[in-house]
């Protein structure tokens, strides 16, 4: 196929912690989004796992859902600073490596520390590392920042002339709501280039005595 121009809404995929348990709860009670989620296992005893760096806020996060919050850190270092905004939000902190989730009856029971207890939790919350699918787009050779998102302006324009982009491809921000705007933007800005080029080549045609080109 040929176009013009094109847009690229192809989205991110999540990376997830390599512990077993995880990838078979994801999305049931092994919870991503504290906003989304949150209120659905609220007043429950919540885990939330390290291994990330924005696990504290994570967890600062979910504790306004439930008194009861464990942090485990994994294979994370907190600093002082950390574990003191921790404390006064009353998140306990349980050091270990993480085993797995104990699961049982096809429902989330705990989590086993490497060492062998088990802390009884009903959910736990993880912070995935977003990795945009991209891979379109940085071939086309569109530019992208510091953390590897494709760079673009309020409209979806990126540094290669004819492609935008919309979505989670660029944005690990954007939930539905936010991502269909951001494709609306994108489209009526596309097509407002469109018809300017329509127009610049219809005036060539015009001032050549041509006969205009066909849409």
């Amino acid at each position: 196929m040929r176009a013009r121009q094109i847009l690229v809404a192809t989205g991110l995929r999540d990376q997830l912690p390599d512990i077993p348990g995880v990838r078979e709860r994801w999305g049931r009670d092994l919870l991503h989004c504290p906003y989304c989620h949150g209120y659905e296992v609220r007043d429950q005893p919540l885990g939330v796992l390290g291994g990330a760096p924005e696990a504290v806020q994570h967890a600062l996060l979910v504790r306004q859902w439930s008194p009861d919050v464990i942090l485990f850190p994994h294979t994370d270092a907190l600093t002082p600073r950390q574990r003191e905004h921790l404390t006064a939000r009353g998140i306990r902190v349980v050091e270990g490596t993480v085993a797995r989730l104990v699961v049982d009856n096809d429902q989330l029971h705990g989590v086993e520390l490497g060492g062998g207890p088990v802390i009884p939790r009903t959910a736990v919350f993880v912070r995935p590392r977003f990795v945009p699918n991209a891979g379109l787009l940085t071939g086309l050779g569109c530019a992208v920042d510091e953390h590897g998102w494709v760079v673009h302006d309020p409209v979806g324009r990126t540094s290669v002339a004819g492609v935008w982009v919309a979505g989670n491809a660029a944005d690990p921000r954007a939930q539905v709501i936010s991502a269909a705007g951001e494709g609306s933007a994108a489209a009526i800005a596309l097509n407002a280039d469109l018809v300017d080029e329509d127009v610049k080549h219809a005036l060539a045609d015009h001032r050549t005595g041509h006969t205009a080109r066909p849409a």
